[in-house]
């Protein structure tokens, strides 16, 4: 799986890293980078995606196909 943010997308929002810390955090551009998006089941990453107020996280599975939303 694989999972992205889209940093012209991302405002900061921090959202993702209540839902994740394990795999995401806030750089010191006040952008969310992905730490390891294999730290939290499938589900978890769909619902920060879903969840965040941006759109900026893109999941996908190992084929490159998006997952959820």
């Amino acid at each position: 799986m694989n999972c992205r943010i889209l940093r012209t997308k991302c405002c900061g929002n921090a959202l993702c890293v209540d839902l994740a810390p394990d795999v995401f955090a806030i750089d010191s551009k006040q952008k969310a980078i992905v730490l390891d998006p294999d730290a939290v089941p499938i589900d978890v990453l769909i619902e920060a995606a879903e969840n965040c107020p941006c759109g900026a996280i893109e999941v996908e599975d190992d084929e490159g196909n998006p997952v959820g939303r």
